[in-house]
């Protein structure tokens, strides 16, 4: 019963990623805590778990919509290459940093940055200032060290991060966007990397079967098959609903899972 459950994650994880233009670890790291806690998983590395497993997802679905966008000339290259080594960096740092901090607390963390992404949606959409110029090489380098270390952290695919600094530094929306969707390779590759790497000990110790480090190996694979599957799904169902009305209600949806992890990260 518990790979129906990863299923149905990746299946709603998709289809926001596809209908809303988030990432899928929004969604995909507050619903394996559920399903991971549910089943028995202990409460030190859940939240770990959930992340790794979460940025190992995105791997499949980054490369999908990176090809998209590229073959629409969404992608501005060179960006991504002076972006590209300082978002490996700060992968790695985040994910030895998320690993240094105990389970509970990690889970508060993440739904305070749920609740975050939520305000911003609802409240602060993202705006173009096509009159700035683009960075230069080291600045996109250094954006690129904290965008990905957060979004190792917070296991997200760094387009919350990534679109708004890039389109209000001079680079159009739909440039952004897609330049985005390619940054999200090297995070989801880094962080995940990471979170096996530095996890293998602490995972091990605690007996916790079918996961390599910090990634559940079962649960990977699920959600990234149906992920993949349905994110094409909500593309389509973008183009015929009410996109700002449900980016909305998915905002307040959010908003109420953020507070949840914060909840039973600080009480539970």
């Amino acid at each position: 019963m518990m790979y129906a459950w990863f299923v149905i994650a990746g299946a709603f994880a998709g289809v926001c990623a596809g209908l809303f233009g988030v990432g899928g670890g929004l969604i995909i790291v507050p619903a394996l805590v559920w399903i991971l806690s549910a089943y028995g998983m202990p409460s030190d590395v859940v939240a770990h778990v959930a992340v790794g497993t979460a940025l190992a997802t995105i791997i499949l679905t980054s490369i999908s919509s990176m090809s998209a966008h590229h073959q629409r000339g969404g992608v501005r290259w060179e960006i991504f290459r002076h972006m590209a080594k300082g978002l490996v960096l700060g992968s790695l740092v985040g994910a030895w940093i998320a690993t240094m901090i105990d389970g509970k607390s990690l889970q508060a963390i993440i739904g305070g940055g749920a609740v975050l992404m939520a305000i911003k949606m609802l409240f602060f959409p993202n705006q173009e200032n096509p009159n700035r110029p683009t960075p230069k090489p080291y600045a996109l380098g250094a954006a690129g060290v904290g965008i990905g270390m957060l979004s190792a952290i917070f296991g997200i695919g760094g387009g919350s991060l990534t679109v708004p600094y890039l389109s209000h530094n001079g680079v159009p929306m739909k440039q952004a966007v897609g330049t985005s969707a390619a940054c999200g390779l090297p995070i989801a590759i880094a962080g995940a990397a990471g979170f096996m790497w530095f996890g293998r000990v602490s995972v091990d110790n605690l007996a916790v079967e079918g996961t390599i480090g910090f990634v559940h190996i079962g649960a990977f694979v699920a959600v990234s098959v149906v992920s993949f599957i349905m994110a094409k799904v909500g593309a389509k169902l973008a183009h015929v609903l009410p996109a700002q009305t449900l980016k909305r209600a998915f905002g307040c949806l959010l908003l109420v899972v953020g507070c949840q992890l914060v909840y039973s990260g600080v009480v539970g």
